[in-house]
């Protein structure tokens, strides 16, 4: 009833949100004769204020056309590589028609980057994806909105998002490295650790950043919820059947608003702070940090629904079995063993400040990766960033990035170089 409620409210808002964009028109756009009164910069500021308050936040496109590779500006194209019912990888083509750079390119790095699933779609990584296309040939998973799937497409558990990782790990090849940032930490570590033990494709090195591989350590707000309700609270109070609008309809799920309510009342103070300086930008004309605020609402408001079954899949064996650091995770009814992983590097990153993930959650993954060598192990804290800083804006571009960079860089080259070394010992 609560979702079938709020598509109502949405429905109801929608004129408005459109009156309000229409009417902010009148008050400032230049031909107008409303936009020379007094108190025009206002009355439109407000009116943009309400509409975007009020309009509807749907997935924005990655938009990624040009990057900057070695000083030149390079097309990129976005291609669907493959194509599953819950998830799309995609791969984010470059091209140029200078012979020397492209040589160089075809020698740098392939990354596969996992997206979280967890309330925002995977365009949230748009300035990491940006960021690694300079120096790096680039996949991403790009999961689907469960509202968008028909339910006689089946369920989708925790176990089947393992089972996508592997196959895109495949997919890709032995020369991958992969990053996962936020919750894909788990199970991402989970399909690494079941390729090893099965002596299956593992990639060149491993970064995680920012994710719960031991949430019982330093639990933050969103842990401790996840920790202190019963499973049973979980189904019974934040699951809720897709409305009949929806190709999805009837499927059960963990709706993307009531996430987006829960972060919003993590700070609300920060929001509504935001919100009154977006104000006050727009009556002073400051058209850069108006837009920037908008960039940032128009992603952060579009969320995505979350498959029942794989939400509640992760409550139980993240944060309350805590399974993966027990030792006790079974997918498919095979054993998780991390320590089973051999010759890839592993890199963990975590946000000084971060208030989803954390200290020491995501370092846990060294305590158990115990058969990859010290010396092929890594940790970085961003000092200064929050969770959404070490993945996008200034400190992931300045702080995070080199290092990720410089860590990928490094193992790639080395197994490149260990077939060479090996047949030198041989002769």
């Amino acid at each position: 009833m609560l979702y079938q409620l709020y598509e109502a409210q949405r429905a109801l808002l929608s004129p408005f949100a459109e009156f309000a964009s229409a009417a902010g028109q009148l008050y400032s756009h230049p031909m107008s004769p409303f936009a020379h009164g007094p108190l025009a910069p206002r009355v439109a500021a407000s009116l943009d204020l309400m509409h975007r308050l009020a309009k509807a936040y749907e997935k924005p496109p990655f938009g990624i056309d040009r990057v900057d590779v070695d000083g030149i500006s390079v097309a990129v194209q976005e291609q669907v590589v493959i194509e599953k019912d819950f998830c799309r990888l995609l791969r984010f083509k470059r091209f140029t028609d200078d012979g020397e750079q492209l040589a160089r390119m075809k020698d740098q790095p392939t990354v596969l980057v996992v997206a979280p699933l967890s309330g925002h779609h995977a365009t949230l990584l748009r300035d990491t994806v940006r960021q690694l296309l300079r120096e790096h040939k680039v996949f991403i998973t790009d999961w689907t909105d469960a509202r968008m799937v028909p339910i006689d497409k089946g369920a989708f558990h925790l176990d089947d998002y393992v089972d996508y990782v592997r196959e895109f790990i495949r997919h890709i090849g032995a020369h991958v490295h992969v990053i996962s940032v936020c919750q894909p930490t788990v199970p991402v570590l989970a399909a690494v650790s079941l390729q090893a033990t099965d002596k299956d494709v593992v990639p060149r090195s491993l970064t995680m950043m920012g994710g719960p591989i031991d949430a019982r350590k330093s639990p933050t707000a969103v842990n401790n919820l996840a920790m202190n309700k019963s499973y049973s609270w979980f189904e019974n109070n934040v699951i809720y059947r897709v409305p009949t609008n929806f190709p999805g309809a009837g499927r059960l799920v963990y709706p993307g608003f009531l996430q987006h309510t829960g972060f919003i009342a993590m700070n609300p103070g920060r929001h509504l702070s935001s919100h009154y300086d977006y104000f006050l930008d727009l009556v002073r004309g400051d058209e850069e940090s108006a837009d920037s605020h908008r960039d940032f609402y128009d992603e952060y408001n579009a969320v995505l629904d979350l498959p029942a079954e794989y939400y509640l899949d992760t409550i139980k064996t993240v944060f309350q079995d805590f399974a993966l650091v027990n030792g006790t995770w079974d997918v498919r009814g095979q054993r998780v063993r991390p320590q089973d992983i051999r010759g890839c590097g592993l890199l963990t990153v975590e946000g000084e400040l971060d208030d989803i993930s954390g200290a020491g959650q995501t370092r846990a993954a060294h305590e158990l990766c115990t058969g990859i060598p010290k010396e092929h192990q890594q940790h970085f804290d961003v000092k200064g960033a929050g969770h959404y800083g070490i993945f996008s804006g200034r400190r992931w571009r300045e702080l995070a990035y080199p290092v990720i960079r410089d860590f990928i860089l490094a193992h790639d080259r080395r197994q490149r170089d260990e077939p060479v070394k090996r047949q030198r010992r041989k002769a």
